[in-house]
């Protein structure tokens, strides 16, 4: 059946006519469609709904005793019938049962005073209720309610009661220099041993001093603050839940191993580290994890420039449907602005070290609420996630200049433009079959042959011998790429990851489409055709048709129209198929909203829309607006991100896809121009290699870290301490 406007589910016609009909500005999708009863859906009923309802109820009583790791009130077992030592004196623990026990007022049946208060709790952190308003609810539900009612008076009452339920965290005083923390061995000091720089503000009284003695001045405020979500505990909280604790097994009992990629599980990853360390890998409930950090602005207004980053915990032991869920999501730390912390990002990422350190030695031991016994849990770590700027403060290899490219290293392929002022990362030819004919071919290309082998991918191993090579002497041309060693060494495992950082498709996509758009459009900053760069191909010797050229009877310099350039007409043409297409309720955001089709411009596009647009928009819009030869490239183009980002992926499908964007990616070397091919141009030939590695992107892209990171926004109420908001809003989400 077709959903469009004019079939209305009336028609049945092949997917290709289907996709045609859906994709025509005028007919697109139905709207109001969204139970696809007419493609097996089946029509939600009220009973359905009444056991969802159900299934949302919370068990109070159950909730107390996983917090407290307790499963029975009588006989608190751990382990095969062992009593939980010192449970009668836990007073903690009794004075929920007790508060989980009271009534909210007399003859109550449906909410004790405990679950009222966390449902409360829950409603406040969900729609971002401010304190006052909650303690003015607070007056006004005692005030409704029966005179006998135990309802809190304040929010700060409600807070004390129900944080007993969550995780806390700790503040550790850094120093505002990014030199050290002032913790562990550093834990007493009251200046920096290395710039000399106060760990505290310093104010006119403080200077002054005004007469008044030590004891009598106020409290003395850090000048830096980072806050630690400890680590353990938060991941024995999660096997005190039977139902996590047994999805928590799922990689191990329930995955479908039929040879596809569908979770980091599937992956050679994964498969070498277990085969690397057996002892790990015959408990299915060691943690492996993922860390994603990324600087976000904390504030609404981006006018303010500040820099927050967060460091996030992924748990991959979870099945597809929870992992990259928020509620699943571990906030570790959280590293004040309103500067990034750089390549210093190190020195904040040491009680994690220090964490992850410890647990993949000894472990700690955690109850198994779905096995009712104890076992001792250990966690590794398998990757990071991050921007490709972060990349670079976590991996210690320069992301920028001539050996921008992470995976070629100090291979990489580059050559400065000398009007254009800055780097091309062209060379795509290397990764051809050694007898392919385009290595010879030096007039459609660069003006050179291309002799050489793809570039090695170094290993942990090759990677720690470079960086005590690049110390010593550093490279043949003076360039010191490597900026660091990156803390992650000290883990014992971390050289022998097959994949240790991960590139992100998400901001390649994007990067690559406002690429291609704005060479395009010809839209001014965006587009990489001008006058430098047709400079460039008379530096080169190439192309010598799109040389500049000088009229006799004008004063100014003509630039050829090149093939991948649009007429007025054209562009109008390409612009108003965008302008009017008609997609699905939610398939992707207001897309429409950034085009100006009589300016010939496209801008305001946030990192989905680019994503609709390589996968499914912009193969359709193209037709007809640009020669075949340059249209079938961009639409391969299109094809190879729509393959990439599949969530099933066959290993030998990979292969294919790696070798055929080679093929893409030289041909667009023979079109455009040499400015075209920025860094994030060139990182796409790497993406179906680590695809390979480390199993499906949808694991390792930013698109549900930055819908977490959104939602860490929303907790931020006080403009002068975001990152306390932050820490103090994120706590509930712990309950």
């Amino acid at each position: 059946m077709c959903p469009c406007t004019k079939c209305v589910n009336c028609h049945s016609y092949s997917r290709v006519c289907v996709y045609e009909h859906l994709t025509d500005p005028h007919c697109g999708f139905l709207r109001g469609y969204r139970q696809w009863i007419y493609h097996g859906e089946k029509p939600r009923t009220s009973s359905s709904a009444t056991k969802q309802n159900v299934e949302m109820e919370h068990d109070m009583d159950g909730l107390v005793h996983d917090v407290f790791g307790i499963h029975s009130t009588e006989e608190p077992i751990c382990g095969e019938g062992e009593r939980i030592p010192e449970v009668r004196e836990n007073s903690k623990f009794y004075e929920f049962v007790k508060e989980n026990e009271q009534m909210l007022y007399p003859n109550c049946k449906k909410y004790s005073k405990l679950s009222f208060m966390v449902h409360l709790y829950h409603l406040k952190c969900l729609h971002g209720w401010s304190d006052k308003s909650f303690s003015m609810l607070l007056d006004l539900l005692r005030d409704a309610l029966p005179e006998e009612n135990v309802l809190p008076k304040s929010y700060y009452e409600t807070k004390k009661i129900v944080s007993g339920l969550g995780l806390g965290y700790e503040k550790i005083h850094a120093c505002p220099n990014d030199c050290i923390l002032y913790w562990d061995k550093y834990a007493k000091y009251e200046v920096c041993p290395k710039c000399s720089t106060s760990r505290w503000k310093t104010t006119n009284e403080d200077v002054q001093g005004n007469g008044l003695e030590t004891s009598e001045r106020r409290k003395k405020i850090p000048a830096k603050i980072l806050r630690w979500f400890p680590l353990k505990p938060r991941l024995q909280r999660l096997y005190m839940s039977s139902k996590v604790a047994e999805s928590m097994r799922w990689h191990h009992e329930s995955r479908l191993n039929d040879g596809s990629l569908r979770h980091p599980a599937d992956s050679l990853a994964w498969k070498n580290f277990d085969a690397r360390y057996p002892t790990f890998s015959l408990d299915p409930r060691n943690f492996r994890l993922g860390v994603a950090s990324y600087g976000f602005n904390p504030f609404k207004t981006m006018s303010i420039t500040h820099s927050t980053w967060p460091v996030i915990l992924i748990p991959y032991n979870l099945p597809p449907w929870m992992c990259m869920k928020q509620p699943y999501f571990m906030l570790s730390l959280l590293i004040p602005g309103p500067k990034g912390p750089g390549n210093n990002i190190d020195i904040y990422l040491q009680p994690l070290v220090q964490e992850l350190q410890e647990l993949w030695d000894d472990g700690i031991e955690t109850f198994d609420a779905y096995k009712k016994e104890t076992f001792q849990l250990r966690a590794a770590m398998m990757w990071t996630i991050n921007d490709f700027p972060a990349y670079a403060n976590l991996s210690g290899w320069s992301t920028k200049g001539q050996y921008a490219c992470p995976c070629c290293g100090i291979e990489t392929t580059s050559q400065w433009l000398r009007h254009g002022k800055k780097f091309c990362y062209m060379g795509h030819r290397r990764w051809l079959s050694p007898k392919h004919k385009w290595r010879l071919n030096s007039r459609d290309f660069d003006g050179t042959r291309e002799l050489r082998i793809p570039p090695k991918r170094l290993d942990g191993t090759d990677i720690l011998r470079q960086i005590d090579e690049c110390r010593e002497k550093g490279l043949a041309n003076g360039a010191q790429p490597w900026k660091k060693k990156s803390i992650f060494f000290t883990l014992p495992y971390w050289q022998y990851n097959v994949l240790c950082h991960n590139l992100d498709v998400m901001h390649i996509e994007k990067n690559v489409c406002d690429n291609i758009i704005g060479t395009l459009l010809n839209q001014e900053g965006k587009f990489k055709d001008n006058y430098k760069a047709r400079a460039d191909l008379v530096d080169m010797g190439i192309r010598s048709m799109l040389h500049p050229q000088q009229s006799p009877n004008i004063t100014t310099t003509c630039l050829p129209r090149a093939c991948y350039q649009m007429t007025n007409k054209e562009k109008e043409s390409f612009l108003s198929i965008l302008k009017n297409v008609k997609t699905s309720d939610e398939c992707s955001s207001n897309i429409p909203r950034c085009v100006h089709v009589k300016q010939h411009k496209m801008f305001g596009l946030k990192s989905y829309d680019c994503h609709v647009l390589m996968q499914e928009l912009l193969p359709v819009a193209l037709r007809g607006s640009l020669p075949d030869k340059v249209t079938s490239v961009l639409v391969d183009l299109c094809n190879f991100f729509k393959q990439i980002c599949s969530k099933v992926l066959n290993v030998e499908f990979l292969s294919q896809l790696e070798s055929q964007i080679v093929i893409t990616l030289c041909q667009l070397e023979t079109i455009f121009p040499p400015s075209f091919f920025t860094v994030m141009m060139h990182l796409v030939i790497h993406l179906a290699h680590e695809a390979q590695v480390a199993g499906p992107v949808q694991y390792r892209w930013m698109y549900p870290l930055e819908r977490f990171l959104l939602t860490l926004k929303s907790f931020v109420r006080n403009r002068a301490h975001p990152e306390g908001s932050i820490a103090e809003g994120f706590l509930p989400m712990n309950v």
